[in-house]
């Protein structure tokens, strides 16, 4: 993987994180990293996914893709949250 394949990651892993986090009712208690890492994760899942589906190469933008991305990702934060919430009680 190239440097920009990695900066390509991040900032695609930091927009799907954060429209993921938003998707979450209430406060999270997870950092930007974890967000971040969560979204790389959600992001890679999600385009595996989209690629069994067929629907990875469409003209424009990719809506389902996207979609799939951001739910995975909000479902991601949602059990990184939670998990991290019963460790601290």
């Amino acid at each position: 993987m190239t440097a920009t394949g990695i900066i390509s990651a991040i900032i695609i892993g930091l927009i799907i994180g954060a429209l993921g986090r938003l998707l979450v009712r209430g406060r999270q208690h997870i950092s930007i990293l974890v967000t971040i890492l969560v979204g790389i994760v959600a992001a890679l899942i999600g385009s595996w996914i989209a690629s069994l589906l067929h629907v990875n190469n469409t003209p424009g933008i990719d809506w389902i893709e996207l979609l799939i991305q951001v739910v995975l990702a909000a479902i991601g934060v949602s059990l990184v949250s939670g998990g991290a919430g019963r460790r601290r009680i």
